[in-house]
């Protein structure tokens, strides 16, 4: 990404509107002919008195102006409405497309960037960049117009004092160009350093409990200060970067102003120039050294408006993730037959993962993944769902490759417990419903039920009706926990995966959980990454994994006849049979 690349992209979006820029190039074009047209007024109105002595004329040209003035006033109130409904659409637009994006991007990209940074670009970014257009609609589009054609009227009246307004004043240009450049560097500093502040706050935030447990208050309080203060240099800096270019242009036009002004009245005595003519000229002078300072303010602005667009544009930039050509996947016909044949994975290219990884899981099969933190146990599921894709080796359903089946539908027959719960904004009814809103009011109370959810819930002072906010903050963990497994409850999958979902709730709680799973998991193809032997000695088959390999493979009674691994895993959590 660079600046013309983004400028091309912003005109590009604002040519999606063509009626209303159209509308708005024309409104200003007529804004400006006005503007210029008056100083003409003024001048004849000068000569009619001090040299014609026409008071007739005088008042003729009085109306006249008078109605310049009315329908340039009347331009004025319209075009920013124009201007304001672009913007604003565009601007929808982009949120809506760079948002959309972030669905759709791969999860390898996402886990590089800070939750806090991705939410600054989307908010603070954008609201900041609708500012820079807003500007330059306002400012710079009528400020170029009016160089252009002040240029073309001071021509008319005297090319000589036009020529030297034209060598001259581009002078302020140079220095508000010279001081955008060093403002530029200053905004994408602060722009950056307002994500790394965005996401402390995130994080800080979402986490204060356990900041708390640490006591740890003050070693955030020292970063946050720390960051603080970098924002508030880099801010500094490049307000004041900016903030100089207005004055040192003004300076400039000012003395090119008094300038002509001297060198005018020596014309007016020598007979070459009226006094009225002389008032025009320096009128338009006026008017072409304003929109100078207008531009120069605007090009600051426009930095940081820029680099906005950049950091939005950039997530416009990545590669979503594609479907190829998929084949159709027939929920009724899933018989839930799972194949790894030589799967190579990892998340870092020199960290290498998982490796020929080749196991077969029939159909109905209940599979219990247990092994030491970091042996890839999670990582079986994320490829399985296909949050990632496999660097070798395929992943076979019923013995068709899942990655000839769109996401979407290879999802759809997974039904997935967390060990991190997840609440959204909204009713108890909306949260089990989550991903099948068409779910009737029985159908969640079913679901309810069935994950023995249904009987705090009618506790509850709204009972299903209830809202849910910060995440679920007024229910426990296990609460939350009961309400993720309900999910599951609303949509029977063909494919279930538990990965560590009863770590959160009580022993009397996970009995009749697991009640409700042993009858979720008959005839169902089953995966189970737990650590409390008793979730998984019923297991049909335990992988034991250690390091991305498949060390050790049986049910619980062979493993802990073997004595390898599995047994020390057990032995050392007080189990011996």
């Amino acid at each position: 990404m660079n600046t013309k690349t983004s400028l091309a992209q912003l005109l590009a979006r604002i040519l999606r509107q063509p009626v209303r820029a159209l509308t708005i190039l024309i409104g200003s074009l007529g804004q400006v002919i006005l503007s210029v047209y008056l100083p003409v007024l003024v001048g004849q109105a000068v000569d009619a008195v001090l040299v014609e002595g026409n008071t007739d004329r005088f008042v003729q040209l009085l109306v006249r102006m008078a109605l310049v003035i009315a329908i340039n006033t009347f331009i004025q109130f319209f075009l920013p409405l124009f201007i304001n409904q672009l913007i604003f659409r565009m601007m929808n637009e982009l949120r809506q497309e760079v948002y959309e994006k972030i669905h759709r991007l791969p999860l390898a990209y996402l886990d590089r960037q800070s939750i806090g940074d991705i939410v600054a670009r989307l908010a603070s970014d954008s609201e900041q960049l609708t500012n820079g257009l807003t500007m330059i609609f306002s400012q710079f589009l009528i400020g170029v117009l009016t160089i252009f054609l002040t240029i073309f009227s001071m021509a008319r009246l005297d090319r000589t004092m036009m020529l030297l307004v034209v060598v001259l004043t581009p002078i302020s240009l140079f220095v508000a160009r010279f001081i955008a450049k060093k403002s530029y560097g200053y905004y994408q500093q602060q722009t950056q350093s307002r994500g790394q502040q965005t996401k402390l706050l995130e994080e800080s935030i979402r986490q204060l409990p356990l900041i708390q447990a640490f006591n740890a208050q003050e070693q955030l309080i020292d970063q946050f200060e720390e960051v603080n203060q970098t924002y508030a240099t880099y801010s500094q800096a490049a307000i004041f970067a900016s903030s100089t270019s207005n004055p040192m242009t003004r300076f400039i036009n000012a003395l090119i102003y008094a300038l002509l002004a001297g060198l005018g009245a020596m014309r007016i005595m020598a007979g070459n120039f009226t006094v009225g003519e002389l008032t025009t000229f320096l009128n338009y002078a006026s008017q072409y050294t304003k929109p100078f300072n207008d531009i120069s303010s605007v090009l600051s602005e426009l930095q940081s408006a820029l680099v906005c667009a950049e950091r939005l544009f950039e997530i416009l930039e990545q590669e979503p993730v594609e479907e190829g050509d998929v084949l159709p996947l027939i929920e009724e016909e899933v018989r839930g037959e799972i194949r790894f044949e030589e799967v190579d994975f990892s998340y870092n290219p020199l960290q290498p993962l998982i490796e020929n990884l080749t196991v077969h899981v029939p159909a109905g099969a209940r599979v219990a993944i247990v092994g030491p933190t970091g042996a890839g146990k999670s990582t079986v599921i994320n490829l399985l769902m296909r949050f990632y894709e496999v660097n070798k080796g395929q992943i076979l359903l019923d013995n068709v490759p899942i990655s000839r089946y769109s996401r979407k539908d290879v999802r759809r027959q997974i039904g997935m417990v967390l060990q991190e719960t997840w609440m959204k904004t909204g009713t108890i009814h909306e949260n089990i419903a989550y991903g099948y809103p068409e779910a009737t009011r029985e159908m969640v109370i079913e679901a309810a039920k069935a994950a023995n959810a249904d009987f705090f819930i009618r506790q509850l002072p709204q009972g299903y009706d209830t809202e849910l906010r910060d995440g679920g903050a007024s229910l426990s963990q296990g609460q939350r926990q009961l309400l993720s497994i309900a999910r599951v409850f609303v949509h029977l999958p063909n494919i279930l995966i538990l990965d560590e979902a009863t770590s959160s709730i009580d022993t009397r709680t996970e009995i009749l959980v697991q009640q409700a799973f042993e009858r979720l998991m008959q005839g169902r193809t089953s995966f189970i990454i737990a650590h409390r032997l008793s979730t998984i000695q019923s297991a049909d088959m335990i992988l034991v994994m250690v390091a991305g390999q498949i060390v050790e493979q049986g049910n619980h009674e062979q493993l802990m006849q073997a004595k390898g691994f599995y047994y020390q895993l057990q032995t050392s959590q007080g189990v011996t049979e």
